[in-house]
């Protein structure tokens, strides 16, 4: 078993892969990974977790919905909050989720099923039956204002009919591209020699975030309604099925093949029923949406901080192709780090054509024996690149010799490094082209310095005229610079440096994880700037009064270190600091402090709080609330049907035990009650 160091390094590379892949997703409509891999590492994360809960975060992705929006749009707040779903591969794991909620609440007597649609997320509202707002999902609290690129979709009315029209209505639905529509749309991008979408997901997301609608009208996007958010002045409603009957009547669409169904043996067999005929279908769908029937036991039920604890997704397994592999190449990222990549002979795989696969680190190339000429399965669940699964061994050329991991990276020619006990091969080099474009890159990135416009691309071209050789250059960059660039005019580059100038007072948490720490991530980038206050201070400790800063621990601090005692390093640094880039800037949290180095630990149910919220608000205010007691341990705060465990570990060490009230008194004031 990996040591805590290990786990909690583990955790915080999961999480920003998670993130990152989330914004892929969501806010750029460009996967990297398919959906079955992002969602094994959600569940690694989510593993980890539960095995480790003082490794887990109120910031993690397991307890947060979609990706911030993008700025290309009006943010706008849902009245009630978007939330994610969490998911179901088998029927094992549907059978648990319905034990679970029998134990809360009792058996439900009814499941409503729709199928989940491969599209993406909308919220609309209707104001005494005037269509007024569209938005998406965004990060579930605040998405896009989309309204005008939703106007045009032929599905949506621009006002409710019927005897029970509310005062107010925000719909929740999928606004969805046909299977027929995006393959029209691609024959067109085809003879215009434009390029190719994807699928119909992506297609249809990109659609929506066109600044003109009239682009989005022509792209012939469509939509099922599948539950509400707010409601006022509406009808008494007693169950979802009665709730899209109700919908329907308005005039919103509704999916024809939604069905209310008595158990869960019924629920899978619809589920296996959809599984094969998904294809049958002018629409993508990636599984089943299985919800409690019954609004009142929903009501019980509740929900954690990123989903209803009433419904979960069924999703499908992931389909397998047949291809050849035409090739394995390597490619470098910002770390060095060396990834194969398989070059497929095109094939439609998951609702889109596919040339490239992962094939992850050079373990995992020997272990499936993979070699160019080989017939081999991809597998993929609707994203962009799929994974190759293992070579078709009857189908395999005689003498076809083994592929082997180069010994040189690609992009610049220096020896890769593999250090022993890692799975994971290294370009060196530094000065790697490759690696430098992804740092620069990454330092540009949102949730780093968030430098509008300023992605791989433009990247790439700023490093092959020779105007950046880091990020500390983008500060340097002139208008004469730009001007004459492929892509540049005055407009563009006046946005380009008016994104970079602003970036120069961005939080010290973001410069922090900007700066390509290996090992630090968004939450242990906050930490040291709470701790620290200033880049300088950070620069000048230790490993050791690093890894003494709560949250932190060894592997983060040696790593922050060892990237600070580089001269290369410093000396980005202090192109940095002559740019003016803000060092020392730092938020005042939302809260008071007043928890600020004491642990309190959260056992039972308490009725003003889901155990989510509970933490949230510890760590919110300071605090630390690990998933044990121990001598740290400022107080246990226990609810109803409290874990015996840790309450007589608190009785034992002699921890204060406080009631809800105790805690309300603890959260507002830092103190315990007399």
């Amino acid at each position: 078993m990996a040591d805590a160091p290990d786990l909690a390094a583990r955790a915080e590379e999961l999480r920003d892969l998670i993130r990152y892949h989330a914004e892929r997703y969501f806010v750029h409509d460009d996967p990297e990974i398919a959906d079955a891999e992002y969602d094994a590492l959600v569940r690694e994360l989510e593993q980890i977790e539960a095995d480790h809960p003082e490794l887990a975060t109120p910031d993690s992705p397991t307890q947060t919905v979609g990706a911030p929006v993008a700025s290309l749009f009006r943010p706008v707040e849902h009245i009630v909050p978007m939330m994610s779903l969490d998911n179901a591969f088998t029927f094992d794991e549907l059978v648990a989720w319905g034990k679970r909620m029998e134990r809360m609440v009792g058996a439900a007597s009814a499941f409503s099923c729709e199928l989940k649609i491969d599209g993406v997320a909308m919220s609309i509202r209707y104001e005494r039956g005037a269509y007024t707002l569209a938005a998406t999902r965004g990060d579930g609290r605040v998405g896009e204002d989309v309204t005008e690129n939703v106007r045009t979709v032929g599905a949506v009315p621009e006002r409710l009919e019927g005897p029970h029209v509310p005062d107010l209505l925000e719909v929740r639905g999928e606004v969805f591209m046909p299977v027929s529509a995006f393959e029209e749309l691609n024959r067109r991008q085809a003879e215009a020699g434009g390029k190719l979408f994807a699928n119909p997901r992506n297609s249809a997301a990109g659609s929506l975030r066109q600044k003109d609608p009239s682009i989005t009208a022509s792209r012939e996007l469509s939509m099922f309604c599948y539950g509400v958010g707010a409601l006022e002045a509406g009808p008494a409603l007693t169950s979802h099925g009665e709730t899209l009957e109700w919908l329907a009547s308005l005039g919103l669409p509704v999916n024809p093949e939604s069905r209310v169904l008595g158990s869960l043996d019924e629920v899978y067999a619809f589920c296996e029923r959809w599984q094969e005929h998904r294809h049958d279908l002018d629409y993508e769908i990636d599984g089943v949406v299985v919800k409690v029937d019954d609004l009142a036991m929903r009501a019980e039920l509740g929900a954690t901080s990123k989903a209803p604890r009433w419904a979960i997704a069924y999703k499908f397994p992931p389909e397998e192709r047949t291809t050849k592999l035409l090739g394995i190449m390597v490619s470098i990222g910002r770390t060095g780090r060396a990834t194969p990549f398989a070059q497929l002979e095109p094939v439609f795989v998951g609702g889109s054509t596919v040339a490239v696969a992962t094939l992850h680190n050079e373990d995992q190339v020997r272990a499936k024996d993979v070699r160019p000429g080989d017939v081999v399965i991809v597998r993929k669940a609707g994203d962009v690149i799929p994974e190759v699964v293992k070579p078709v061994l009857a189908e395999r050329p005689e003498g076809l010799p083994e592929w082997r991991f180069p010994t040189e990276c690609p992009r610049c020619g220096e020896p890769l490094v593999r250090q022993e006990g890692e799975s994971d091969t290294f370009c060196v080099n530094v000065d790697c082209p490759a690696q430098r474009e992804q740092r620069i890159a990454h330092f540009a990135s949102r949730g780093a310095m968030d430098i509008e416009g300023l992605g791989e691309r433009t990247v790439q071209l700023l490093l092959d005229h020779g105007l950046v050789a880091d990020p500390g250059d983008l500060y340097r960059l002139t208008a004469d610079d730009l001007l004459g660039l492929e892509g540049f005019a005055e407009v563009s580059v006046r946005n380009l440096l008016a994104a970079i100038d602003a970036s120069r007072g961005r939080p010290l948490a973001n410069l922090l994880f900007a700066l390509n720490i290996r090992h630090l991530g968004p939450r242990g980038a906050e930490l040291l700037a709470r701790h620290f206050g200033h880049l300088d201070r950070v620069m000048a400790a230790s490993a050791a009064e690093i890894a003494a800063v709560d949250g932190v621990g060894p592997t983060i601090a040696g790593s922050v270190a060892d990237f600070f005692s580089l001269d290369r390093n410093r000396a980005v640094v202090e192109k940095l600091r002559a740019a003016g880039v803000d060092f020392g800037k730092v938020p005042e949290p939302e809260h008071p402090q007043v928890l600020a180095g004491k642990s309190v630990v959260v056992t039972g149910t308490l009725q003003g709080y889901s155990r989510e919220d509970a933490e949230e608000a510890i760590t919110a205010r300071g605090g630390r609330s690990p998933g044990s007691v121990s001598k740290k341990t400022t107080a246990l705060v226990v609810g109803e049907g409290p874990g015996a465990s840790k309450l007589s570990k608190a009785e034992e060490l002699g921890i204060p035990i406080l009631d809800e009230a105790g805690f309300e008194h603890l959260l507002e004031t830092g103190e315990l009650p007399g």
